[in-house]
């Protein structure tokens, strides 16, 4: 068993109970909150960014990540934040000896440096992005947390970001609002420059 399916089954375990008594105390007040399903789970705009989190079947692997590198407090915290948040699919596009080598006590730096480069000190919705892209003439620099600088842009009525690496992700899941700021799904891990 690799370390990462160790963790995701883990981390899968100790938090199934606690998810689904949330899921089922909040599962009426979701129908009129307007915010979208994420990873199967009603998303709550009054739970934080790692109770919401937590509860999606797509974000097992950054939760983990995020627990490795000490992050929860922080998230859980008051914000804003806005986070870009890859899904499992994104992490499995790594592999697995990569993977596997940041989640090590060791690499807790790097680990913090990347998740933090998904993670921007501000409450920023999608129609707030793409106004910054057109006021900007097409690009609009984002900087994060971590210190990077992704470049947002519009493809179609989708945003991507790029990040240092030229790597691309698209937001697939946007606006999904939170206590503590707002959370928008993309496809990839970005990562600082190299």
């Amino acid at each position: 068993m690799t370390l990462k399916t160790f963790i995701t089954a883990t981390l899968t375990a100790t938090t199934f109970s606690a998810c689904a008594l949330a899921g089922a105390a909040f599962a009426e007040s979701h129908a009129g909150t307007d915010n979208p399903m994420v990873g199967g789970a009603a998303m709550f705009p009054d739970m934080n960014i790692v109770e919401n989190a937590m509860n999606s079947a797509d974000h097992t692997t950054l939760v983990a990540a995020v627990k490795a590198a000490g992050l929860v407090d922080t998230l859980m915290s008051d914000g804003p934040f806005t986070v870009f948040a890859p899904t499992n699919a994104a992490f499995d596009m790594i592999s697995d000896e990569s993977l596997n080598a940041l989640l090590q006590p060791e690499a807790k730096a790097q680990l913090t440096q990347i998740l933090t480069c998904h993670v921007v000190a501000a409450n920023a919705m999608s129609d707030a992005i793409a106004g910054m892209i057109a006021d900007d003439g097409g690009m609009h620099p984002v900087e994060t947390v971590g210190g990077c600088t992704l470049q947002a842009k519009l493809d179609g009525s989708k945003i991507t970001l790029t990040d240092e690496n030229g790597r691309d992700a698209t937001v697939t899941i946007a606006d999904v609002r939170q206590s503590n700021g707002v959370i928008h799904v993309i496809d990839r891990v970005l990562l600082p420059a190299q």
